[in-house]
């Protein structure tokens, strides 16, 4: 049986960590960046 391709969608959104852990970004990050907290904007950056 062939091997089963990778979904490419979650490729470009999760690594994989040394550990095996799965990371990902948080959502809400890209526009409309105005209406939110600095405080709200600068925990976004941090890996969800």
């Amino acid at each position: 049986m062939p091997k089963m391709k990778t979904n490419r969608g979650a490729a470009k959104r999760f690594r994989k960590t040394g550990t095996g852990k799965i990371r990902r970004s948080s959502a809400f990050t890209s526009h409309i960046l105005t209406s939110k907290t600095t405080k709200r904007k600068r925990n976004l950056r941090k890996a969800s």
